[in-house]
């Protein structure tokens, strides 16, 4: 096994990798900018190394730096996390060609599915259902129009390296086209680098649904089933749970083996997520794979009681896998809620600052993930999510009761939070219902 793993990331997924590290007994390495100085994960590891100055270029996203701190450290293998490097092919090519192993696909597997339009492409090949919309990356304006108008108005321009809900317009009428081609571009180009653009039919009012995969060297994959993200404000996630209200075994199986044929496909190994879009009839569309561990993770462990960082560690080291499909048994549900550090009165205006107290909920079925503690201060130059509550029961009713009092219980003073709008989520109707849609929280807060 790995003698010693650097985690090129932060916060609370660093600290999630840390802890199955030590539960290996492999010894962990982490970055840390200079503005993550007092950090958890940078004080928690046996080893921290500074990469930079505050800034993400300069620090977690320097790939010089973090191969540098690999040899300093003598680190044998590279725990991405997710965000930052952990979809970037040129850093995972940059480990390998330094003897150092990336925990993750391969270089030629990120770049075949970095790539939207193309993974698009790969998946309709590979007989996977996919979205109606261009063969490719969008030319000029002219055929994006005349494709637009086979396919039927409203459609999606989405960014070919995306992610994160960034380069994405929709477009409900051709007077509308030019201009969101032109935004959607140059988003693309300032977030990914990469101005290429496609097409995609709107689907009206879907359930976003994502499987989860595990494959090994071996030619063995898996799915550990889905999860519902369908609770979104401005294409982000805000709370994710499993199984998804709306499936069935039936419906299950079908996608299922549709994520593991898309694996096989691509010739995929380690964790990801082949994520869907599922209409009113129950059709499903592929969308896009992400080749990284998921933000949402815990809650397939809970259901499936599988480790997938451990996973993610021992397949790149070469081990089987030692999972049938028929291993796979989902047990009771489970909720995810993402606690982020903004204020939803103003627009979730990002809340930086010192955390004067703080008390995490507990209790039987509960679980967090997180790298705050009561004296923190929270830098402004990250992203705002501060914390994972995760809550585990037998039944759906259970899980969202003991989610109810564990947001109730969640204090966290000095800084402003969107603990209150996720208890205020959990107890909508249309949520206990298991009806809501991708869109539903955009109509519920343009309502309010």
């Amino acid at each position: 096994m790995f003698k010693k793993i650097l985690i090129a990331n932060r916060g609370e997924i660093a600290v999630r990798i840390i802890r199955s590290c030590r539960e290996m007994g492999i010894h962990t390495v982490t970055v840390y900018s200079t503005a993550d100085k007092h950090s958890l994960h940078a004080q928690i590891s046996d080893e921290s190394i500074c990469i930079g100055p505050p800034s993400t270029k300069d620090s977690y996203l320097n790939a010089d730096a973090i191969i540098e701190a690999c040899k300093l450290t003598g680190a044998d293998a590279v725990h991405p996390g997710f965000g930052f490097l952990s979809e970037n092919a040129d850093f995972a090519e940059a480990c390998e060609k330094n003897g150092i192993k990336f925990i993750g696909p391969s270089p030629r597997a990120i770049r075949a599915l970095g790539d939207k339009a193309a993974a698009k492409m790969t998946m309709k090949n590979a007989g996977v259902p996919v979205i109606p919309g261009s063969d490719g990356v969008l030319g000029d304006v002219a055929s994006a129009k005349a494709l637009a108008k086979s396919i039927g108005y409203p459609v999606m321009i989405k960014a070919s390296a995306g992610g994160g809900g960034r380069g994405i317009r929709r477009v409900d009428s051709e007077d509308e086209l030019e201009a969101a081609m032109t935004a959607a571009s140059q988003e693309a180009l300032s977030f990914f680098g990469d101005s290429s653009i496609y097409m995609e039919k709107l689907i009206q009012n879907p359930k976003h649904i994502e499987f989860q995969i595990l494959a090994d060297n071996l030619g063995n994959v898996v799915h550990l089933g889905e999860r519902d993200c369908s609770l979104q404000r401005r294409n982000q996630k805000v709370l994710e749970e499993t199984p998804s209200p709306i499936m069935t075994p039936v419906l299950r199986e079908r996608m299922g083996r549709a994520a593991v044929a898309a694996a096989i496909t691509c010739g995929y190994t380690n964790a990801g997520t082949i994520e869907f879009l599922v209409d009113k009839d129950k059709n499903f569309y592929f969308m896009e794979m992400n080749t990284r561990i998921q933000v949402e993770h815990p809650i397939t462990e809970a259901v499936t009681e599988i480790d997938l960082i451990k996973a993610q560690i021992r397949i790149a080291f070469g081990q089987a896998l030692g999972l049938k499909q028929t291993d796979i048994v989902m047990r009771g549900h489970s909720i995810e809620c993402r606690i982020n550090a903004e204020n939803p009165e103003l627009n979730f205006r990002p809340s930086p600052g010192r955390i004067n107290a703080l008390h995490f909920p507990g209790g039987p079925g509960i679980r967090i993930d997180s790298a705050i503690y009561q004296g923190y201060t929270i830098p402004p130059y990250y992203d705002s999510m501060i914390a994972k509550l995760i809550a585990h029961a037998p039944t759906r009713e259970e899980a969202i009761a003991k989610m109810k009092w564990a947001l109730s219980e969640f204090i966290v003073e000095g800084v402003d939070t969107n603990i209150d709008f996720d208890l205020s989520l959990i107890k909508d109707s249309v949520f206990c219902e298991g009806t809501y849609d991708n869109n539903y929280l955009t109509r519920k807060l343009e309502k309010n």
